[in-house]
């Protein structure tokens, strides 16, 4: 175990949360080796333009995840968990190096900042995590659905989006 790390079943000790690591005023944890730090919404695109002008250039992947249904999972120590998250993977090509961020988002006020301003290849990923979750992102040049139709009702990768089917006809097949 790491230097911060307690057991799973263990709460920290108060001098473990004493030393808790904080990058740019966010609480920093470890995943496997690589950074992860826990913005809050408010601290979002100052993080992430402070992360570029460190080197971070390039925006590798943007998320959404719906924790319905693990609403006590794991996260840094002072973060409140929500339903929703969205995660970013950020790369330094120059230094190879990667860092991880975990915004929570409510589902009461499912609303993130865009971060186009700042990555503007982020644009196709928001709308499909606004399209899939239903997470909207203020300021997005373009916040339409990408990948379901525009008249389709709900978003598809919701846990509590109901499964249905649908009927797929392939060419040559018996009708």
């Amino acid at each position: 175990m790491g230097e911060h790390e307690t057991p799973a079943d263990e709460p920290p000790t108060d001098e473990a949360r004493a030393e808790a690591p904080v990058q740019h005023g966010c609480p920093v944890t470890d995943s496997r080796g690589q950074t992860v730090l826990h913005p809050t919404r408010e601290q979002y695109v100052d993080v992430v333009k402070a992360l570029a002008d460190e080197g971070y250039g390039m925006c590798v992947d943007l998320v959404g995840v719906d924790y319905l249904l693990h609403p006590n999972r794991p996260v840094a120590d002072g973060v409140t968990p929500e339903r929703f998250e969205v995660v970013v993977n950020l790369l330094d090509i120059y230094n190879r190096r990667r860092i991880r961020l975990r915004v929570q988002v409510p589902e009461h006020d499912a609303v993130l900042p865009t971060l186009f301003d700042v990555h503007p290849g982020t644009e196709a990923m928001e709308r499909e995590v606004f399209d899939m979750f239903g997470l909207s992102f203020d300021a997005h040049p373009d916040l339409t659905r990408i990948l379901m139709p525009e008249d389709w009702d709900g978003h598809p990768l919701r846990k509590d989006y109901e499964v249905g089917a649908i009927p797929v006809q392939f060419k040559g097949a018996p009708s």
